[in-house]
């Protein structure tokens, strides 16, 4: 069974070693705890020390809640914007007490604050603070005396801040086209489902419509006519077996409607249900491309015939470019505008396979009757 991204663990997959290679760029800090280490006899040095120690253990913590981040959440450690301008702010306070126990080697902590602003604050605020940071420290290798000039902290912390940037809007930009995927399959399945509901509506509709006219056909024929009363019951076992196959192809994925076929079951149906059939004795000049659609037009429209029309009569047509299905009935209720009526779950399902061909289904309400056409132009 496969697993969504809401449940997988967060210390699962890369995320699990993020705070190792966030670890294994501490390795520039050992520069200032060293000048601290050097000065471990006076109270400047063990000030260097211990808030070095701080500084690093700090900007592992980002890393960890990074690690723990929920899966698919943009790339920002933390909850509330707040939290993250604390841990800057704490790290900036942080690398100015070193600074000032140690001197210059205190600076390579400038790298580190603009890698945590990135991730920490909205891009711009991020790009605020690294460009503040970087400017900052090299001014004061600048002005402050015994200090060296240093273009490399300048450069460094702005291409520290570039890389670490680019790294999160490509992580963002990854999780929103995850995200969009995630919603393409879930409404690819949510309209599987519906065209699964609507073909077996159609199937069980029209096979129910018709085993049911035949079983009042057959209850009445028991007293007057016993021979055909039994024909009857044998097209039913026969009607009700090939409703399930159909419902069994729908489940399988592969069911097949075919012109001729449903051309078929219309006779027979109308056939049961007392109406005169006219209909087409071939099916030559209607194109593969609106076979399908023609059989389903002629399954629909059939079905409202047999079990809404109270017709005598009922006429299919076909051409290479339209079906329609007509009857002396009396007529369509609740007519909607331009003719379409309000229609239920069929007509419906009628109109989105006309659709996906580029066809039109019309209905329209004759004196006497009702036609339903689907005409491709």
């Amino acid at each position: 069974m496969s697993s969504t991204r809401a449940d997988l663990d967060p210390r699962d997959g890369p995320r699990r070693w993020g705070w190792v290679f966030a670890a294994i760029w501490m390795f520039y800090l050992l520069n200032p705890l060293e000048a601290g280490w050097s000065k471990r006899d006076t109270v400047a040095g063990w000030v260097a020390i211990v808030a070095t120690v701080l500084f690093a253990a700090i900007y592992l913590g980002v890393f960890l809640l990074l690690r723990w981040r929920r899966a698919g959440t943009p790339f920002r450690i933390t909850p509330s914007p707040a939290l993250g301008v604390v841990a800057v702010a704490v790290e900036i306070a942080l690398a100015v007490t070193i600074c000032l126990a140690i001197g210059q080697a205190g600076t390579a902590t400038a790298v580190y604050i603009a890698v945590l602003s990135m991730i920490s604050l909205p891009s711009l605020w991020g790009w605020i603070v690294a460009a503040a940071v970087a400017c900052t420290t090299y001014a004061a290798t600048l002005l402050v005396d015994g200090w060296e000039s240093d273009r490399g902290i300048l450069f460094g912390t702005l291409v520290a801040a570039l890389a670490i940037w680019g790294i999160s809007q490509s992580i963002s930009r990854n999780i929103e086209m995850l995200s969009v995927r995630e919603e393409n399959a879930r409404l690819a399945l949510e309209d599987e489902r519906n065209r699964f509901a609507r073909d077996l509506h159609d199937i069980l509709g029209h096979s129910l419509t018709v085993i049911t006219v035949k079983a009042e056909l057959a209850q009445k024929l028991f007293d007057v006519d016993p021979t055909r009363a039994r024909a009857e019951v044998t097209d039913l076992e026969r009607l009700s077996r090939d409703a399930l196959a159909d419902v069994r192809r729908a489940v399988e994925g592969y069911r097949e409607l075919t012109l001729p076929g449903e051309l078929a079951r219309a006779r027979i149906a109308l056939e049961a249900a007392e109406i005169e059939a006219d209909l087409p004795n071939s099916t030559d000049e209607v194109p593969s491309s609106l076979r399908e659609l023609f059989a389903w037009t002629i399954r629909e429209g059939v079905t409202n015939v047999v079990r809404h029309s109270g017709a005598r009569r009922c006429t299919v047509t076909l051409t290479a470019s339209s079906a329609e299905i007509a009857d002396d009935g009396r007529g369509a209720l609740g007519a909607g505008v331009e003719g379409m009526p309000v229609g239920g779950h069929g007509l419906l399902g009628l109109r989105e396979r006309a659709a996906a061909v580029g066809a039109t289904v019309v209905t329209t309400t004759l004196n006497p009757g009702f036609s339903l056409k689907v005409v491709k132009a």
